[in-house]
């Protein structure tokens, strides 16, 4: 079995996943002890098959193709000494591709397993070797803590960007849909078992965007799996949102082309909003905190009263047409596609008049989409043309400006089945004692926040805000786009996440650390509804100077 090499890393994963990290006091890594040398267990892992009766999905097994012990000074590793083990899982249908998976297994080892989630469309290796999303900069990577880590790509390979081709095979699109997680997970405890010969005393999930879905998955359906997990800005209703996506995209090239606005207007924008926003929180520091401040101060009203040009024509990058007017009220309003899916009938607005800044998922840079996609497209249009083109229409050819839900309903509600997981219980999770920290940020652009507020509204409004309040966080954070933004925030959710469930400290008002260069400054993370307003007095850079506030 041949596997075609793909780069660890490329720009546009990371900035989806958005990695960062957390330098929790973790449990003392334990004495290998007595036995065979590391050299000798790590060597003996290669080339191991693991049946497909040990992995609780649909496979046809796992073969460990390398198993390489990285000494604790070889040049580049800072993670001390580890066994690299990289395989495949291999698919039922041989039309489909394989699953490809590393697990690092730490000489010195915590008993603690961490498996790390995905973005986009995955289709590149997650190695594990880095730090997990949003941890802080200046902290050790988990697996230089003592963890066993572990990731995969989702059971595909896929070019940068966009590329959802691999879903036209069925098998494919179920293990990017729910079932990766579970097969990397059941071989890496297979593998954790034949090098330690005892399984984790526990075993946590965390990830970003898709990899949020992907720990939302985990809690929701393997939860005998999984301790804790954290879910950061995630992609838990990837169609209804990828349609969402789409009819923003669409909003931003309609009316012939009429809609779109170039990176110059679209700053004017953004700046008129933080113009009349920005100083609601009680500081003006480039992070807009009380969004529903926001909202009643400036709106679409407000784009109309101050930004509209003279007669509603488009007259040049000072000003906004009615036609590019219309096309943000439609980005900045629900979006309903006539089509119930999994459980959900609307989509929630995106937050470019709440201090989104749409400079990364931007409009573009052509006026009108094509047809396939050149790259040069709005990035929501394009992931939302992806998944009408290769998921829900199964038709390369087909024109993503021309889909209308309702006439492929039956195929978005199957497709909805796979992909999201807006309507799996989290009961399970919840009597085992599993632990949930999930947060948002306002100024995200390629996942509105409130995509996750409904699903935090919905989840208190089934269990009720006590039974959450047991087993659950929310965070909303201002200024946080999507691994980047105003107020880049990282914040050391392992720690918090461990402690929750190994000690019974559950997470209060937290602290988020700005990774934007030369920010040194710090915010509290506040529960939701929660929001850091300034105090009046004290250094503006601490996030001791603020007050978590609802109003």
């Amino acid at each position: 079995m041949k596997i075609r090499h793909v780069p660890l890393s490329a720009f546009l994963f990371a900035a989806l996943a958005a990695c960062g990290g957390s330098d929790d006091p973790a449990p003392t890594p334990s004495d290998p002890g007595p036995g065979p040398s590391a050299a000798q267990s790590c060597s003996d892992l290669n080339g191991r098959m693991i049946a497909k009766a040990e992995i609780g999905k649909p496979t046809s097994g796992a073969v460990v193709q390398s198993a390489t012990l990285v000494k604790a000074d070889a040049e580049g590793n800072a993670n001390g000494e580890y066994c690299a083990v990289r395989g495949i899982v291999m698919p039922v249908d041989p039309a489909a591709p394989n699953l490809e998976f590393q697990v690092n297994l730490p000489t010195a080892w915590n008993k603690r397993a961490l498996q790390l989630g995905g973005g986009a469309f995955n289709g590149s290796l997650v190695t594990g070797l880095g730090k997990y999303p949003l941890q802080p900069a200046d902290s050790k990577a988990p697996l230089a803590q003592g963890y066993v880590t572990l990731g995969s790509d989702g059971g595909h390979k896929s070019s940068a960007g966009f590329d959802a081709s691999f879903a036209l095979n069925a098998e494919s699109l179920m293990n990017f849909g729910q079932l990766s997680i579970k097969k990397t997970h059941d071989v890496a405890m297979a593998l954790i078992k034949a090098r330690y010969g005892a399984a984790p005393e526990r075993f946590y999930f965390i990830g970003a965007s898709q990899g949020g879905h992907e720990a939302l998955d985990a809690a929701a359906r393997y939860p005998d799996d999984y301790d804790g997990v954290v879910s950061n800005y995630p992609a838990y209703n990837v169609t209804m949102l990828h349609l969402g996506s789409l009819n923003a995209g669409r909003a931003m090239y309609g009316n012939g082309g009429a809609n779109w606005m170039n990176a110059a207007k679209v700053k004017l924008l953004t700046d008129a909003v933080y113009a009349a926003c920005d100083p609601l929180d009680g500081l003006k520091d480039g992070v807009i905190s009380n969004v529903a401040g926001c909202d009643a101060a400036f709106g679409i009203a407000g784009v109309r009263a101050t930004l509209r040009c003279a007669g509603g024509g488009d007259m040049g990058d000072t000003c906004l047409s009615d036609a590019q007017i219309a096309g943000v009220e439609t980005i900045a309003s629900p979006y309903k596609p006539g089509v119930e899916i999994a459980g959900m009938t609307q989509f929630e607005r995106w937050p470019i008049l709440e201090g989104a800044l749409f400079n990364v998922s931007s409009y573009g840079t052509v006026p009108q989409p094509s047809n396939p996609l050149s790259g040069k497209e709005a990035l929501l249009y394009s992931v939302g043309a992806a998944t009408t083109k290769y998921i829900i229409t199964r038709d390369v050819n087909f024109d993503p400006m021309t889909l209308d839900p309702k006439t492929y309903e039956t195929r978005i509600k199957e497709v909805g089945g796979i992909m999201d997981v807006s309507d799996v219980d989290l009961g399970p999770f919840i009597q085992k004692g599993g632990k949930l920290i999930m947060i948002h940020g306002t100024a995200d652009d390629f996942i509105t926040p409130h995509n996750s507020i409904v699903y935090w509204n919905k989840l208190v409004a089934g269990k009720g805000q006590s039974t959450v309040d047991g087993f659950a966080r929310f965070y909303v954070v201002p200024g946080l786009g999507h691994g980047f933004g105003p107020f880049n925030a990282t914040y050391d959710a392992l720690g918090a996440l461990t402690g929750w469930v190994e000690r019974g400290a559950a997470p209060g008002v937290l602290t988020a650390i700005d990774a934007n260069p030369g920010a040194a400054r710090t915010r509290p993370m506040c529960r939701f509804p929660g929001w850091p307003k300034y105090k009046g007095e004290g250094p503006v850079g601490d996030a001791a100077s603020f007050a978590c506030v609802t109003e």
